[in-house]
């Protein structure tokens, strides 16, 4: 070490004409090698960047959240801190929270706010109890996901806080309240947060307002905003200091949410650009994450003579780190057709070639605040951003119509929107948007005069483009690099007379498959991870139940079975009850589930046809004709899976189950529903719907 010290003193005194201590020779020799390696490190990544061009990730910014460690540590005695949770799948929660805690901040000088992300609370499940235990005031917004089960980024969370130990109340120093979001049409209406609410009061937590059930099949925000009305009496006892006890809440008005927008010149670098060459890598996809592949097949499953279409995609993983699970869903992040775009620009009196980004900062770099979600990727075009980032189709909230009326130049159409925004509109506002399914399109056309601008547009008007989930029909033991999809195509009439069409299941039908030509179409693709799964042991009974797409997840059960098979495993019975309208139009993959009877991979194919004969017939009748060996398999330790529509087919699946436990096993009702429940909890009645 002396030696090299002496020879850099030697070298540097030499240049610099100056004698060097030896402190100064180390710093010198420590910053050289730092900077070197650096060097070295950026080459590296530029070279890398180059080799894989096969996999892009495409990054879809997420919230980020602050580590508060320091922060809670340095918290003014005088001050509050409040916690906002959010458990969301498609923003609306997050939304929410993002709306409360503005509120918050602006009645309660005391309040220190903050909105986490349920997923990003801890980095590690051990870290959960040390954190709530700091708690003091929280509030969790919190939605029911599928078949009654938390959303993607509130699943571990959920997971630790209802499976944990049991213990003593722990929690009596936190005060909270829940606003849940769900869909009454759903069998668990509001599970997951009527159940964390049982769980924070049994730990000794006090319940400041009844949890608020959101209900989204009317209007949720109006759901929203009673519960949070009931909040204000009781933060103003735990906000407000006694300096403003007596003092009367300043009326609070949301603002409306506003992008910085810049405008690019035709110079400048397109997003889409920059991450083309980005290397896979060991890269983790998830829906904030995900991955570009190509569409590798497609092709039609219904017959000519149907009047519907039913969709075959193949996604390529080559090239890929992509893996999944038999009975996985993929998220699909796919684009308006061209007709919606150009239809939405023409309607914000915008070129569709203008090339601008968005920012939630001001010029000086200081947020902007509010509800703000993150900004999407730019600069791109108008036409890029109203294809891969504006919801379009869907109705418009509350919230984006008093957006709207903010900047309509028309007083008449201003206050008609301000209405139905308005609590006195809701009547209103329930039979003209959302009875009638109006998009925001069809508002936006209704109120021509109303031209935001597209820092509002993107931030207050239109929501973020959210993925579309499908139950994957493949299994990695047949196809490891391929996912299949199975997709319905949504065509048909709303109530106003516009023809309604998908937006992931049009872009499918529309996709240039690589079998057919080399510019194919490609998306941005994700797995999601499912409990829907076989049995571990292949020798055990399965029922499945699944007509339409609701096939899906059995014809990658199927594949795997007949992997299983030709690996020597012994097949257990399994019966699939599959059901469409005829025979001739839409028996989708029907050669392959003959070829399954006869290779011995399914013992027995039933299907329900509902439009050949005088009455229709459906997936739950041919269960109750099949009842006795139905409940025999069932009872003698097989599984019971059910996939489709949850609103109806699952509904009335759950109730011929109910019947068929209650007739077979001789029993009472009660009884019946507690053997079902039983199935359920020990994990043999598995349900995948929508």
């Amino acid at each position: 070490m002396e030696s090299s010290l002496e020879l850099v003193r030697s070298s540097v005194e030499q240049v610099l004409g100056v004698k060097l201590g030896d402190e100064t020779a180390v710093l010198v020799l420590t910053t050289s090698a730092a900077l070197i390696l650096g060097l070295l490190i950026f080459i590296w990544k530029r070279s890398s960047g180059d080799l894989s061009k096969a996999a892009k990730p495409v990054v879809v910014p997420k919230l980020v959240t602050l580590k508060d460690d320091e922060e809670e540590e340095d918290l003014d005695p005088d001050k509050v801190k409040v916690s906002v949770f959010f458990g969301t799948q498609t923003g609306t929660a997050e939304g929410f929270a993002k709306a409360l805690a503005e509120e918050i901040k602006a009645r309660y000088e005391k309040a220190v706010v903050k909105v986490i992300d349920l997923d990003d609370y801890a980095a590690d499940d051990d870290q959960y109890e040390e954190k709530l235990k700091k708690e003091t005031l929280a509030f969790f917004m919190v939605a029911t996901y599928g078949d009654g089960e938390p959303t993607d980024n509130a699943a571990r969370f959920y997971k630790w806080f209802t499976e944990g130990k049991e213990r003593e109340p722990w929690l009596q120093q936190l005060a909270y309240g829940i606003f849940a979001l769900g869909n009454r049409q759903y069998e668990h209406f509001n599970k997951i947060g009527k159940v964390i609410d049982d769980q924070l009061s049994e730990q000794g937590a006090k319940r400041l307002v009844p949890v608020g059930l959101g209900d989204d099949d009317q209007c949720i925000e109006d759901d929203f905003t009673a519960w949070r009305e009931q909040l204000w009496p009781e933060l103003d006892l735990i906000l407000r200091g006694e300096d403003d006890a007596d003092s009367v809440s300043t009326p609070y008005t949301a603002a409306i949410s506003e992008y910085r927008v810049v405008i690019h010149d035709r110079t400048s670098t397109l997003y889409d650009n920059n991450h083309k060459s980005i290397a896979n890598g060991d890269a983790a996809y998830d829906v904030h994450h995900p991955c570009r592949v190509n569409v590798a097949v497609k092709r039609e499953l219904h017959t000519p003579e149907s009047d519907r279409s039913c969709i075959h995609l193949e996604f390529d993983l080559s090239g890929t780190s992509i893996v999944y699970g038999t009975g996985d869903h993929v998220g699909v992040f796919a684009e308006n057709c061209d007709e919606t775009v150009e239809e939405a620009a023409k309607l914000l009196g915008q070129p569709l070639d203008l090339l601008f980004s968005i920012h939630s900062d001001k010029a000086d770099g200081t947020l902007l605040g509010g509800s703000l979600p993150p900004p999407f990727p730019g600069p791109c075009t108008l036409r890029t951003a109203l294809a891969r980032y504006a919801d379009l189709l869907s109705p418009p909230r509350k919230a984006a119509l008093l957006a709207l009326a903010a900047h309509a130049s028309e007083p008449v159409e201003a206050e008609k929107l301000k209405l139905l925004s308005s609590p006195q509109g809701k009547d209103e506002y329930s039979q003209w948007v959302v009875g009638s399914q109006r998009s925001l399109l069809e508002v936006m056309a209704e109120f021509p005069s109303s031209k935001p601008p597209l820092g509002v547009f993107f931030a207050a008007v239109a929501p973020r483009l959210q993925a579309r989930y499908y139950s994957i029909s493949s299994s990695p033991r047949l196809a490891p690099s391929r996912v299949h999809v199975t997709c319905a195509v949504v065509n048909g009439p709303s109530p106003t007379g516009r023809i309604h069409k998908g937006v992931c299941s049009t872009w499918m039908k529309n996709a240039t498959p690589l079998e057919t030509h080399t510019d194919c179409s490609w998306a941005p693709i994700f797995i999601r991870p499912s409990n829907f799964k076989l049995p571990d042991d292949a020798s055990t009974p399965i029922i499945m139940v699944g007509p339409g797409t609701g096939l899906a997840p059995f014809r990658g059960f199927l594949q795997e079975r007949l992997a299983l098979k030709r690996e020597g495993a012994e097949l257990g019975p399994a019966i699939l009850f599959f059901g469409c309208r005829n025979r001739r139009m839409d028996f989708i993959y029907e050669n392959e589930l003959n070829d399954f009877v006869e290779q011995g991979v399914i013992s027995e194919l039933i299907v329900a046809f509902s439009r050949e004969g005088s009455q229709k017939d459906y997936v739950q009748h041919k269960m109750m004709e099949k009842a006795a060996e139905v409940w025999s398999l069932i009872s003698g330790g097989g599984y019971l899976y059910v996939c489709g529509d949850a609103k109806g087919m699952a509904r009335d699946v759950h109730r011929s189950l109910h019947t068929i436990v209650q007739t077979q096993e001789n029993v009472d009702s009660s009884k019946a529903e507690a053997t079902v429940k039983k199935l359920q909890m020990d994990g043999r009645y598995l349900r995948d719907v929508w």
